[in-house]
């Protein structure tokens, strides 16, 4: 599973015209999986979302998480993070999960977020979405769980 963590200061996902999810404080995640994932790359991976310190505290040092920090999670599935660029000029997505595994799986992160405390607001699985957010800091980072 690989994870995009960006600090933000608000995000949202819009689907034909309408916000399917919104977030103020909190963390823009893209998500993606591949065919290998398992529950346990799932929890890996949504328990280091959860419980990264990437906020600062009171004394402006990257201490507290995003549950420390009261904010929020918008998840957005993305499985162009299995783009594998190295040949030619197109992507190969052959890494990528098929679809029906990879809803279960996202679903399966989203669930585990909202156990670990996380008010968790998401895109649309499969859908064109138009994803806009401010990144704070800017602070981006990668999760991945085979790493």
């Amino acid at each position: 599973m690989r994870i995009v963590v960006q600090r933000s200061k608000a995000g949202r996902v819009v689907v034909d015209g309408e916000v399917v999810g919104e977030i103020t404080k909190g963390l823009m995640v893209l998500v993606g999986v591949t065919h290998e994932d398992t529950k346990d790359d799932v929890i890996f991976c949504a328990d280091k979302v959860s419980h990264l310190r990437i906020f600062e505290d009171d004394n402006n040092k990257m201490n507290n998480s995003v549950i420390d920090a009261g904010g929020e999670v918008l998840s957005v599935s993305q499985f162009t993070l299995y783009g594998d660029c190295r040949k030619g000029r197109r992507p190969n997505f052959m890494s990528a999960a098929k679809p029906d595994q990879a809803n279960e799986l996202y679903e399966m992160f989203n669930s585990r977020l909202k156990e670990n405390g996380l008010h968790v607001e998401t895109g649309v699985f499969g859908a064109m979405m138009d994803v806009e957010f401010t990144n704070d800091g800017p602070v981006t980072l990668i999760i991945d769980s085979k790493e």
